[in-house]
């Protein structure tokens, strides 16, 4: 007599990959890869300074070129004006206002009177590389803008850039009397600095010690 045959156990089904399941963490990851290798090549960029603001320029030319031939988006590019006055303004100012720093010290700030003594570095409240990234990014970005026939809003062009130039021209104006006030160059090249010699003297001598 046969026996019977014996009872198979059921296959368990595999469990799906996780990338596979969700698409979403997937999604994420590449976006967060995209994010560090775009950082790394900010940070490579760093330090090419002129390279960087020639291709700014370059940048801004072709985007008035794209203005100047489609006749239109006068609105975009007042904004975008607007926009870069404001980060030059936050880029030539000091990171705290003389005018503030006067008033909760209840005097005016002193200049060094000793050898010993040495000009503090000015620190901007816009850094050179965030000015340039800011300025650079919304260049970009009113460049595709006029791809699009929907931000072409029909204006008087020479209204918008009689206010753009008396906008500038009073901003500008205000912010070098502030700087003349003040006393302070938001430029730090060509100053000279006190106490520099002794300083590296004294580490030269210690090191021979050594």
């Amino acid at each position: 007599m046969e026996n019977p045959p014996a009872a198979t156990a059921p296959a368990v089904a595999a469990a799906p990959v996780a990338d596979d399941a969700d698409p979403a963490s997937r999604a994420r990851e590449l976006v967060v890869s995209f994010s560090r290798r775009y950082q790394h090549l900010l940070d490579r960029a760093t330090p090419f300074v002129r390279k960087r603001w020639l291709g700014l320029g370059c940048l801004a030319l072709l985007y008035l070129l794209r203005v100047w031939l489609v006749e239109g988006f006068y609105i975009v590019t007042y904004a975008l004006g607007i926009y870069s006055l404001g980060q030059l303004v936050s880029f030539l100012s000091p990171m705290v206002d003389p005018e503030i720093q006067e008033f909760l010290d209840g005097s005016s700030p002193s200049l060094p009177t000793r050898s010993t003594d040495e000009y503090r570095p000015f620190v901007r409240r816009l850094p050179e590389f965030k000015f340039w990234y800011a300025v650079t990014r919304a260049f970009c970005i009113a460049f595709v803008m006029t791809f699009f026939s929907i931000f072409d809003v029909p204006v008087f062009w020479p209204i918008l850039l009689f206010y753009f130039c008396t906008l500038t021209f009073v901003t500008m104006k205000r912010q070098i009397q502030h700087m003349i006030k003040y006393k302070y160059v938001p430029f730090s090249f060509g100053k000279q600095r006190y106490g520099r010699k002794k300083a590296s003297a004294t580490e030269d001598a210690s090191l021979m010690k050594e």
